[in-house]
């Protein structure tokens, strides 16, 4: 396990059910941690082996059950199912394709969906994007700024993470935080353009 306090991790074995692959992946201790059951690991093809599958793994760290998938997976992704009410929903599936398909698009190369407290719902980030995202979604919550519609940073390499506020109408206890990571090839009122126009995507699905 790393030594950082703040970004710790746990090696973690992957067997793919398909061919029996086998490989020790780092596993952000943060996330696992915030999951009250299981996280869903969702494993791209090339990480292991020629493989797309999911990996569960529970709060010891320990992998409680495997599934393959008809799709491939672009980035290697983190999902929690039981930390809010809307990743509950039917609805939720359909916003995770949308932001999976937005990946390929524009100089995308991340997405993630935090709760209003910065817990993670979904993240398809680099790990050292999503350390830097939940640190300041913490700041922000412990500051009482969590008010705050839009957050947008430009990173030194001239990376941008461009973040907004969403709440669902009709929908109960739907809010949440809508997380876009931009190449330094986008610049960050494009990258405002790019994440406004996701955001109306996903709520026009209601």
């Amino acid at each position: 396990m790393n030594s950082d306090d703040t970004e710790k991790y746990y090696k973690i074995q992957i067997i793919c059910p398909k061919c029996e692959t086998k490989k020790f992946l780092e596993i952000p201790e943060k996330i696992i941690n915030q999951s009250k059951q299981l996280t869903t690991i969702s494993i791209p093809a090339g990480i292991i082996c020629e493989h797309s599958f999911q990996a569960f793994a529970d709060k010891n760290f320990k992998v409680r059950g495997y599934q393959t998938v008809d799709f491939e997976f672009s980035k290697l992704e983190y999902l929690e199912e039981d930390i809010s009410t809307i990743s509950s929903l039917p609805i939720f599936n359909e916003i995770l394709t949308l932001l999976r398909s937005s990946i390929s698009d524009k100089d995308i190369i991340g997405s993630a969906l935090f709760t209003e407290e910065g817990k993670v719902l979904y993240t398809s980030l680099p790990q050292n994007t999503l350390f830097n995202t939940i640190r300041e979604f913490e700041v922000r919550n412990k500051s009482k700024l969590t008010h705050i519609k839009k957050m947008y940073l430009e990173l030194e390499n001239n990376q941008k993470v461009c973040s907004q506020y969403i709440e669902l109408k009709d929908i109960e206890d739907s809010k949440f935080i809508l997380v876009l990571f931009f190449s330094e090839k986008v610049k960050l009122g494009m990258g405002n353009l790019i994440l406004k126009e996701l955001a109306q995507k996903i709520e026009d699905l209601i």
